[in-house]
């Protein structure tokens, strides 16, 4: 099925989008996402739809330059936990040689590579859609990203040799400019940065070595855990969909870009249902919400997706044996602001 990206790939953009007069919850809509998804960074949304997003909004924006306009937003820490450990690699080569190796970790769109020869290193990237279709934003924003981790290791007058691009120049190249200086081309074979090998070479002053070995033990089960089954990713998704009341499998679908036939022959090879992942997600999630008084039991029926309280309360009384008051009792021997 289709690749997914974590929701920090759209970190800013609603931000962005505002203060370019365009309606983000409306775009996000129109390519069924939902703006709810970005309150958790970590959550797995559609790289196609993510994709789809971006071109959209520069289209309706009129800025060329909005999958750059998005990059300058970006932080160190929307990497997500793989970040913690490039912070501590001692020096810019090793930092790079990991974010590379993870990439999966943090986006599955991403193809990044990173050749050396001669004293030029060539740090090539690119959005894999597994089908034809416009990627140039999100292309423009994945070198603008790693462009600012390396400045954020080599300093902010840091320079490469060229940045390229295989697509066409912008009508006004101003924001390529401010962001990259003068050294931005187009038309070129390969999307990407091109620096010097010293540049690799160059010590982190943030490193410590003793930090390191704490960091690469704490990441090591993330990235294994990030090797998922479909039907992992079908859980994510449902996560993700369950609070805007449209889980459905048609839903799921139109995430991963193909029909609904796919998804039940990616789920029937692991011996899954579309309709027992439905359930056992909300059942793990009933139990963590309901068991927390400070939640109300209409706010917990919401966010599992049921169209109401009655249909929710009939659902837990099959699952569990009880109603979810009942139930929240029990759990916590005492009545909370949430019990009633």
């Amino acid at each position: 099925m289709r690749p997914l990206v974590r929701t920090a790939a759209l970190n800013g953009y609603v931000e962005l989008s505002r203060s370019l007069g365009l309606d983000p919850r409306a775009l996000m809509t129109s390519v069924s996402l939902d703006t709810a998804d970005l309150a958790v960074q970590d959550r797995w949304i559609s790289g196609t739809a993510v994709v789809g997003l971006l071109e959209l909004s520069a289209a309706r924006s009129g800025r060329e330059d909005f999958g750059l306009l998005l990059a300058e937003r970006r932080r160190f820490s929307n990497l997500g936990p793989i970040s913690l450990l490039v912070r501590e690699e001692p020096d810019v080569r090793s930092a790079l040689a990991l974010l590379i190796r993870h990439q999966h970790t943090y986006n599955e769109l991403l193809h990044a590579r990173l050749s050396e020869g001669h004293g030029v290193a060539a740090l090539k990237i690119d959005i894999e859609l597994g089908e034809p279709r416009p990627a140039r934003q999100a292309t423009e924003l994945a070198v603008g990203a790693f462009h600012r981790v390396l400045c954020g290791f080599l300093g902010p007058r840091w320079r490469p040799s060229s940045v390229c691009f295989t697509h066409r120049a912008p009508r006004d190249g101003a924001g390529h400019r401010r962001l990259f200086g003068p050294v931005v081309e187009f038309d070129r074979d390969f999307n990407g940065i091109v620096l010097y090998t010293e540049d690799l070479d160059a010590a982190n002053a943030m490193a410590d070595a003793q930090l390191r070995s704490y960091t690469r033990q704490y990441f090591q089960p993330v990235a294994d855990a990030r090797e998922v089954s479909e039907a992992d990713r079908v859980r994510d998704l449902i996560e993700a969909l369950l609070p805007t009341g449209r889980c459905s499998i048609e839903q799921v679908a139109r995430s991963f870009g193909v029909d609904r036939r796919t998804v039940h022959r990616h789920l029937a090879g692991s011996g899954e249902t579309f309709s027992s992942l439905l359930n056992t997600t909300r059942r793990a999630l009933a139990e963590q919400f309901v068991a927390n008084p400070s939640r109300s039991l209409t706010e917990v029926s919401t966010q599992l997706g049921f169209s109401s309280l009655s249909a929710f309360s009939r659902w837990f009384h099959l699952q569990f044996g009880a109603s979810p008051r009942e139930w929240r009792k029990i759990r916590t021997g005492r009545t909370g602001p949430g019990a009633s």
